[in-house]
């Protein structure tokens, strides 16, 4: 385990650590009438009365009227109103929801609206990223595959652009854009440690460990980052940037969530982890660089600091003890393990891409620019 090399600080712990997520803005009819319904009563209150009435009926309307059912379910499941729907659900499994009751979380017409949703959701996933071919059958050899998939990456370097050309606005809108993960970052990763056993179990709980601030309060990763949000003058409560999110981030976060609930795709949320430690350490350095380019200092940096470190130790677990073992001990989920880290490269890459993409044409790479710090 590597210990962690950020100092603790007395204002790490975030005072809104424990809150839900801030109820969001709807983007449409179906993320519109999803609130409306979650945010009306708890479930046996709304259940169906003598008329027959069904509370997620307007749901599931606005999915029928949006096409979710039909042959371009694919591109309709991308737009920002339903993925924000999807976003809502998952967060149920998280944090909670303002105004939204805890018993939502498991009911079944509930259920039964995010799998309409996530079946298409994981159809464009699969479309968008295709199966990496690998012939290995042991864990070296899948290890080294993965490694080859990082090293090929063709994505735009967002971590580099932030290192030499970034400014001072553009930075605060990068930490604002990341904290929709980076605030509960670990946990869709962490569901896969019960459906582990033997050596990756063991390898994912030494770095969930990590992530966690191996026991220290004020070290966990999302402590850490809350940090440089408040140092940047963000606003570090949970979700409070959700609304100033584009479509493609929700993508990202959504498809964690996806491969992290499901258990028959634990190889996908393992490869998906993988990916991300092999293309975290260079990365956190050079978003370090351009945060002190700008001035910053280390109650900024901190966050990056500690995962230079750290995530070169975690790269290695990640490939080898991690999805490798796994690959060797349940060979029918190589493939999964193998999409899981392509997936990850891909819609992070795409989220890098668009912010870049809106910078160099002088525009925010946010919903709506931040305020002045």
């Amino acid at each position: 385990m590597t210990t962690p090399t950020t100092t603790p600080h007395p204002d790490t712990t975030p005072t809104t650590a424990s809150h839900r997520m801030p109820a969001p803005q709807p983007r449409g009819p179906v993320s519109t009438t999803l609130l409306a319904a979650l945010r009306s009563g708890t479930p046996d209150e709304l259940d169906p009365g003598a008329d027959g009435t069904e509370p997620l009926a307007p749901v599931a309307a606005a999915l029928e009227a949006a096409g979710i059912d039909g042959p371009d379910a694919t591109a309709v499941v991308l737009t920002e109103d339903v993925q924000l729907a999807l976003l809502v659900m998952y967060e149920l499994h998280y944090r909670g929801v303002d105004g939204v009751d805890d018993a939502w979380e498991w009911h079944p017409g509930l259920l039964a609206l995010r799998a309409r949703i996530e079946r298409p959701f994981e159809a464009a996933l699969r479309a968008r990223v295709p199966q990496p071919e690998c012939d290995a059958t042991d864990a070296a050899g899948v290890a080294a595959r993965l490694f080859r998939l990082a090293a090929d990456d063709d994505s735009p370097s967002l971590s580099r652009y932030v290192a030499r050309k970034a400014d001072a606005a553009q930075a605060r809108e990068l930490i604002a854009l990341r904290s929709i993960y980076q605030l509960k970052e670990a946990d869709p990763h962490t569901w896969a440690i019960p459906r582990l056993s033997g050596v990756p179990k063991a390898a994912l709980v030494e770095i969930q460990s990590d992530e966690y601030g191996g026991g220290h309060p004020g070290h966990m990763h999302h402590e850490l980052y809350a940090r440089t949000m408040r140092g940047m003058g963000l606003d570090d409560t949970y979700g409070a940037y959700l609304d100033a999110a584009p479509g493609v981030a929700l993508v990202a976060v959504n498809a964690m969530s996806l491969v992290g609930l499901h258990r028959r795709l634990r190889g996908a949320i393992v490869g998906h982890l993988a990916a991300y430690e092999m293309t975290s350490s260079i990365p956190c350095r050079q978003y370090s660089n351009g945060l002190r380019r700008l001035g910053h200092g280390e109650d900024v940096t901190g966050y990056f600091d500690e995962h230079v470190e750290a995530d070169a130790v975690h790269e290695q677990i990640a490939g080898r003890d991690l999805a490798g073992r796994l690959a060797e001990q349940e060979p029918t989920l190589r493939d999964d393990v193998l999409w899981g880290a392509a997936l990850c490269l891909a819609v992070e890459g795409d989220v890098g891409a668009y912010a870049m993409e809106r910078w160099q044409h002088g525009e925010s790479a946010l919903r709506a620019p931040l305020p002045p710090a």
